[in-house]
This record gives structure tokens, sequence and C-alpha cells, in this order.
């Protein structure tokens, strides 16, 4: 008799994780949230983030000359202060590295799942949560918080002729580095912020710079120093003098908010700062009509530079004043006619910003996607949750965006919300929540009315802050002040609460005396 081989034994079934709440997202917004969650007591969580290394914009934007335009005392958390600043506006490298170190501060590493992309949220009616499928797995979670971001998704315009352009492309946030320009015929296409900082990065070293500019952005200095090592010391042993740095800071840029959203005339003086300084540094009268704006300071965002005309007024560079059209072979074909022959392109044409991919990732009640949902513009209530998609919460959600402020202090906010609405939940023994229809269509009402008053709508522009129904649907109409206040505690009358199928029939009504 032949004797039976043992057979190995079946290994059991792989379980899905679950987290009480999984985070898109290891920028500001989702380190952040992660600070903030451990905070209140939850530590059942994730970080999902596609690259292997934490940073979010501030990571994938290396380029030469990558710098912040808000000061740094103002451009970092609250509750982590960062006394070691190099600079008054520091550079990539030091922003990414203090957030390097506030992941290991904080305790964040053993939350965090690197090279892992969320490929599907879905929510799943009859369990109450979430199934996340990732690139590396799946998990499920009572809640999600997406800080994604807006600026994580390049754009790059679909022009023919792109596709056998037989040089270098790339975008500006996916920089190249291996690649020399020296002594090449460099397109560099944008003039928005990112483009202010690398043309005059790399016109030093190039053969030739185009830059194709279909709208020019205003320039005020940027009045940027070292910080002293005797700053430094005070804000190190003395905190409460960095604190007080922070709050002048931002209390300069609150007394400005009134004039980008209720007076624009007030931006005048702002104009004539920028006028001045163009008539300095570009001596040229035709290139100086070029780059001039036939449109009001503030309705696009300001650029900051103190090298950006001098590296467009410099011999081996030329300012085509029209978009770019299409390309033959290597050969760059403007709208205004003009040809151009480069070596290599870098698109400067910012995001996805009003049609965040993430949203054809996420699908809500009933299977509907949030693109679907979005189709017509973006909206949410008080910038982080959308009806039909339950404790679902947005980091840097719909209008949530600034134009003159750190966008910090909107982020904090907008996770105090998270975790009062998380510890509301708790409270009344709900597992879900998500905005009535009237409600979220009240806040957006509201809204749109205020923003027809503002610089970004009667400026006279056409900014990235539109989506392609000419709405604003990025930024906020308001002081920052003002947004702490709308987000700083959830508003149960607001919400529809959802409980488990097994615990509906005993839903209690006095949600509100069960929070107290």
């Amino acid at each position: 008799m032949v004797p039976r081989t043992k057979q190995p034994a079946t290994p059991p079934p792989a379980t899905t994780p679950h987290v009480r709440v999984a985070v898109v997202g290891s920028g500001f917004g989702g380190l952040g949230a992660g600070v903030r969650l451990r905070r209140a007591g939850i530590t059942d969580f994730v970080i999902l983030e596609r690259a292997s290394s934490v940073g979010g914009t501030w990571r994938d934007n290396s380029y030469p000359g990558c710098a912040c335009d808000v000061p740094s005392h103002l451009y970092s958390f609250s509750f982590a202060p960062n006394p070691e600043w190099p600079r008054s506006f520091s550079g990539q490298p030091d922003i990414r590295a203090y957030l390097e170190k506030v992941t290991d501060v904080f305790g964040l590493r053993p939350h965090l799942r690197f090279d892992t992309e969320v490929v599907e949220l879905r929510w799943e009616e009859e369990r109450t949560r979430w199934r996340i499928r990732t690139t590396r797995g799946e998990w499920t979670a009572d809640a999600v918080t997406s800080a994604a971001g807006p600026l994580a998704d390049p754009q790059i315009p679909d022009l023919p002729g792109l596709a056998d352009f037989p040089g270098k492309v790339f975008h500006s946030s996916r920089w190249d580095h291996d690649y020399d320009l020296t002594g090449k015929r460099v397109a560099v296409v944008g003039t928005g912020a990112s483009a202010a900082q690398i043309v005059p990065a790399i016109q030093p070293k190039v053969g030739r710079l185009t830059v194709f500019q279909r709208t020019p952005g205003w320039v005020l200095p940027r009045a940027d120093r070292e910080i002293s090592a005797l700053e430094k010391w005070l804000h190190t042993r003395i905190p409460p003098t960095g604190r007080l740095r922070r709050a002048t800071l931002f209390a300069l840029r609150e007394l400005q908010v009134d004039a980008f959203v209720r007076r624009p005339g007030a931006l005048r003086l702002v104009q004539q700062m920028a006028e001045r300084h163009i008539a300095r540094s570009i001596a040229d009268p035709a290139l100086r009509a070029k780059l001039t704006p036939d449109y009001r300071i503030g309705c696009k965002r300001i650029l900051l530079s103190n090298t950006y005309y001098p590296a467009l007024a410099a011999p081996n560079t030329e300012v085509v004043a029209s978009g770019l059209r299409e390309l033959r072979g290597s050969t760059l074909v403007a709208a205004d006619g003009s040809e151009h022959e480069v070596d290599a392109i870098v698109f400067g044409t910012g995001f996805h910003v009003t049609d965040m991919p993430i949203a054809q990732r996420v699908f809500g009640v009933g299977g509907r996607a949030l693109a679907e949902e979005w189709k017509d513009g973006m909206e949410a209530l008080r910038g982080s949750t959308v009806r039909g998609f339950p404790n679902l919460f947005f980091v840097i959600g719909p209008n949530t965006g600034l134009g003159n402020s750190s966008m910090i202090l909107m982020i904090e906010s907008q996770l105090n919300y998270l975790i009062d609405a998380l510890a509301a939940l708790d409270a009344v023994g709900a597992a879900a929540l998500q905005p009535t229809a009237r409600a979220q269509r009240h806040w957006n009402l509201e809204l749109q009315h205020r923003m027809d008053r503002t610089v970004w709508s009667t400026g006279g522009c056409k900014s990235w802050y539109l989506d392609a129904s000419g709405r604003n649907t990025v930024l906020w109409p308001g002081s920052t002040s003002a947004f702490r206040r709308a987000t700083r505690r959830v508003d149960l009358a607001e919400y529809e609460l959802i409980k488990r199928p097994a615990e509906a029939a005993a839903a209690s009504p006095a949600v509100e005396e069960a929070r107290a």
C-alpha cells in the first residue's frame, strides 16, 4: 500500500483589516489628521500614501528654486512650531524636512502605509463602513479622511504633436533631475507661481529660454532674508517669542482679507507697488507691455519674486505673449503663429484642482460616483462633507483655499471639524453622518453669493480658481478666523445620522441632548 502524502493545511482566508479612520495622503493634511486623531485618543487609523515617503506637494515639487510664498513661521502647524526655520520664506527642502520631523516627533510612522495608492473608496450601506481598495490590498474603515489635496495631480495640456516631440518633456511637479539643462534650448509653458521660481533658477544655465505666457501675473518684491542665529535662539529658548511672531504674521494677513473679499478697490495701492516693481525691473517698453496684466491685482494669485523680471529680461530669454498651440517635431507653434525650436519643455501648467482625480475613485450611497455628483462643480458642507458620502471628510475640500494666507490655518480648522464629528458620532451612538440636502445647498448658495463681490470674481481675469462653468469652487470668501468659527463644532442639525441596521429602530431623536 502506497502511503498517502500529507497535504499541507489550507491557510485560513486572510481577513480584511478594519480601522476606525483611513487617511488618504501624507502631506500637511494627512499628517495633521494623524496627529489630531492620536491627540483625540484614536490610534486605530492608517495613513495611505501612494509614494514612498511623506510630504505631499512638498515632496513632489522639487524643481529648481521651489519655495513657499507664505512666511515660514505661519506656514507650519500651531502644535509643532519650528524655531529653526532658516529663512523668512523657506525652500522646499526645509519644508519637507519639517514634515519628516513632524512624522517622527508625533509617532506617525507605525500608521503609514507607503507605496499604497487608493484605487477605490466604496461606501457599504449594509455595513455602514467604507471599503478601500489599494494597490497593496484592502481595508475597511468607519470613516475616511481625504487629504489627497488639490495640488497632487499635474495637468498637462493635450496638444497636437506632443506625443511625437523628440526632446525631453516634464511637468514642474515631476522634475527630472537626471536631465541636464545646461546649454539646452528650453521652453517653459505657463507663467504662474512655479514658473516664477523656475525661470530665474534655470535661466543662467540654459542656452536659450522661451517662456510661453498666455496671461501675465502681477509680481511683488519678495521680502526674503536669512533668519539670524539670535532669532533662532530666542524662539528656541523663549517659545512665546515664536508665538508672538506667528501671531503678528497672522494678524497682518487677516487685515488684508477685506480688500480681497469685500473691497477690491482697496487693492489699488498694492497694484501701484507692483507697477513700480515692473517699471524698475524691465527697461524695454515692449517687454514691459507684454508683462503688464490688464486685470486687477489679486484676481489671479500674486507672485512674489525679485529675480523673475531680470530673468525674463535676460539676453537669452524670449517671452512669447501667447499660449502654445501645437508641436511639429521639435518646433513649438504658438497661438500667434510664431515658431520656436527647443530641446526640452517644462510645463508649469498647474494641477487638476476643480476636477480632483480622487473624485473618480469615490463611490457613495447607491454606488454614485463623487465625480458624477460634482460634474456641475464641486461643493461640500463647510468644505468638509458631501451628501451621499457618509463619513467622508475632506481636508482642503471645496472652497477652503486661500488667496493671501497660510493653508495650514485652514487645514487645522478642518481637522477640528473632523475630530468633533467623530466625537459627536460616539456621543449619540450613531455609525455615520451625512449633510442634509438643505444644509449643503444653503451653505453653498450663501458662499457663492459672498463670492460675487470678491476680487476673484470682479477683477477681470480667468484663473485656475474657476471651474468650467466660471464658478469659484476653490477659494474661501472670508478670513481664516471666520472659517475657524464656522468649523469649530459640528452642528448635528445640519446632518442626517445613520445607525447601523440592527440599531436603527432604537435611534434616539434627542441627539443634541446626548452630545451635551
